[in-house]
């Protein structure tokens, strides 16, 4: 990949307005509702790439008007794991967006650059491409340690509020000033997973832990373990490899203390892969402005199998 000598963004983009038709309404034009509690019949949609001063190209997806709602996804997905959110949130008249990852969904495969400092950093680029102000950053898992040292860094006034769910913050490696934490050989074993059979490992966690799958009367959504793996196996192997050291070895406690905005932590009781003991119990000690709501017996991707539940509950906050 060609490195660039002076930071600049660019970016490809197309704009289209989607008719989506209510059933209430037939067929007719209607005149489109500004901030509304449902879809217009006219939706304008976007999706593009920006790219960032190192070449990589950072793709993204923009719907709708209204205050803008940025979601940030966990390991090793994409934006579109944020599919149900998105269709939600842009009902409720607000502008939605969602961007990949370096090194996940459509963006470029990275062998550079996998760790917070540059996913922050990255943000902020599509954040200034496409002058999102007074936005509410929404982050899963990783995608929650993305959250927290962006608004950290680089939010300020551009930020109005943050939502963690299943968040990995503070720090997930068990050391010794976080001695509950994880242990090493629990990493290694995802390292290990990845590198000797990827994609039976990704359809083993999706169809496992993740959605709590592995519980006694689970009922499990084949829909759903496909469509995780589908989305894991979208990205670079090497970079999603990276981001096992970075998601399990980062410490975002100074970050946490950073942050002005008000903060909603979500955390299911029940989860397997990022334990709440040592995640957003710590991590609503350390916000300043912090509200805590935690969920029994749902697991680490409740924002998928409880979706309706998941987005009420963010939805009242962000009204409140």
């Amino acid at each position: 990949m060609n490195r660039m000598s002076q930071k600049r963004v660019y970016s490809m983009h197309s704009d289209t307005y989607c008719q989506l038709e209510r059933a209430s309404d037939g067929p007719a034009a209607q005149t489109p509702q500004a901030n509304g509690a449902r879809m217009s019949n006219r939706t304008r949609m976007s999706s593009g790439t920006v790219t960032v001063n190192d070449g990589t190209q950072i793709y993204y997806k923009d719907w709708g008007t209204g205050q803008p709602i940025v979601f940030h996804h966990g390991w090793p997905l994409s934006a579109d794991d944020w599919d149900t959110q998105m269709l939600f949130f842009l009902s409720k008249g607000y502008r939605v967006i969602a961007h990949d990852r370096r090194g996940h969904g459509r963006s470029t495969q990275t062998d550079h650059g996998n760790d917070y400092d540059t996913f922050s950093a990255d943000v902020a680029s599509v954040v200034a491409h496409l002058a999102l102000n007074d936005a509410i950053h929404i982050g899963h898992s990783m995608g929650g340690g993305e959250v927290v040292r962006y608004v950290a860094r680089y939010g300020g006034s551009r930020v109005a509020k943050v939502v963690t769910i299943g968040g990995i913050p503070p720090i997930m490696l068990k050391t010794d000033a976080n001695p509950a934490g994880l242990p090493i050989d629990v990493f290694d074993g995802f390292r290990k997973g990845l590198a000797a059979n990827r994609a039976q490992f990704f359809h083993d966690i999706a169809a496992g832990p993740f959605y709590g799958f592995n519980r006694p009367g689970a009922k499990v959504s084949e829909g759903i373990v496909q469509n995780w793996w589908r989305q894991g196996m979208m990205g670079a192997a090497k970079a999603q490899y990276d981001c096992i050291k970075a998601f399990s070895e980062t410490d975002f406690t100074e970050n946490l203390r950073q942050i002005s905005a008000p903060v909603l932590i979500m955390h299911g009781e029940d989860d397997q892969i990022v334990p709440i003991a040592d995640s957003a119990l710590l991590s609503a000690k350390l916000v300043r402005s912090g509200t805590l709501k935690t969920y029994p017996g749902l697991s680490h991707g409740m924002a998928t199998t409880n979706a309706d539940l998941i987005n009420a509950d963010i939805l009242a906050f962000i009204n409140s």
